[in-house]
């Protein structure tokens, strides 16, 4: 009963190259479930591209990666005393990059040698986004601490606000070292890198891309679920966990996908415009009267859900109006990549 994502190889492939022309020094990022196409696969990718280094979230994704492709690997999230050495240690150690945000990180850093030497590692700054890295000030006491390589300043950047202006602090503080002249850099568009690649040209800028590449070019995809049941119901008729009435005549369909894959998952809404926040009122005043709208698409709708998705097969109602698939059919899914698994993926 699978619920199965089917890819477009030709397009998917030229998109990844188009991308990589575009941007010289791509750092690709391979995290999570792969952007719901699996970490192996994308490290396969990342040595088709020749990509000289890959970044993965945690040090957990280190693993899968580096059997798959020979390109460095720089682990975003940042180095902590508590991560244990096996997770850096070994056969890959000469190929890790460790990123580090506070300078007792670092000095804790220094005493981790292994048969790679001293530790690679890349500063983080701490951004306006505020999640993980040094001040500013901070920057030419760490670039000089000894016993770790330092290989240059990483930046991840907010998607609001005036991230050039941001950037271009940042790049003033940065002490770099011939040896530490490259920047990493996230969320930055084509048109804010090349203004500060022409205003620091001294400086290697390496833009760190996961979503537009990976994702990019999503004409491409195609998720589709396996239609399991297909029952008619009357009004008043009963169903599910929670035995919800129907409030009309319709059908009830099974469909393959529940919360195990991801259907049903979502992130909060940033409600960051009128709009967005007017829109997430109105859902919110559905879920509270039991509506929740599902990701599968019937006759060109979506339709709802009878109830939350259980964990391998969602129930959705179908109106009488509309003629239900048979069993062994299957209808598209419109589906949220980074949190969705699938059953079956295939790249023709």
């Amino acid at each position: 009963m699978p619920l199965s994502l089917t890819v477009d190889g030709d397009r998917w492939r030229a998109h990844l190259r188009a991308v990589e022309a575009a941007h010289p020094g791509l750092v690709p990022v391979v995290k999570g479930n792969g952007y719901g196409l699996g970490l192996a696969r994308l490290a396969r990718r990342v040595e088709w591209l020749g990509a000289d280094t890959v970044a993965v979230g945690t040090y957990d994704e280190v693993a899968e990666v580096v059997q798959r492709c020979t390109a460095d690997v720089l682990v975003l999230s940042p180095w902590r005393p508590f991560i244990p050495s096996s997770a850096y240690h070994g056969s890959a150690a000469r190929r890790l990059v460790h990123t580090v945000g506070r300078l007792e990180d670092l000095a804790a850093l220094t005493g981790e040698h292994d048969s790679g030497g001293a530790p690679r590692v890349v500063l983080e700054g701490l951004t306006s986004m505020r999640r993980h890295g040094l001040a500013p000030e901070d920057l030419a006491a760490a670039a000089r601490v000894t016993g770790v390589r330092v290989q240059g300043l990483a930046l991840h950047l907010p998607m609001a606000g005036d991230r050039v202006a941001e950037a271009e602090r940042w790049l003033r503080a940065w002490p770099a070292s011939e040896a530490a002249s490259t920047v990493y850099v996230s969320h930055l568009s084509d048109t804010e890198l090349a203004e500060l690649g022409a205003r620091h040209p001294r400086l290697r800028l390496r833009p760190r891309i996961g979503t537009r590449l990976w994702l990019g070019d999503r004409l491409g995809f195609e998720v589709r679920a396996s239609v399991l049941d297909a029952h008619p119901v009357a009004r008043g008729d009963r169903a599910g966990y929670r035995q919800r009435r129907f409030t009309r005549d319709g059908h009830l369909l099974v469909i393959a996908g529940g919360t195990s894959h991801g259907i049903g998952l979502a992130a909060p809404a940033s409600g960051v415009s009128a709009r967005n926040r007017a829109a997430t009122l109105a859902r919110g005043g559905l879920d509270a009267a039991g509506f929740a709208l599902s990701p599968f698409v019937v006759s060109g709708r979506q339709r709802w859900f009878l109830e939350p998705p259980h964990m391998q097969v969602s129930m959705v109602f179908l109106p009488g109006s509309v003629a239900p698939p048979a069993v062994g059919d299957e209808v598209m899914a419109q589906v949220r990549y980074p949190t969705t698994t699938f059953d079956r993926i295939t790249i023709a």
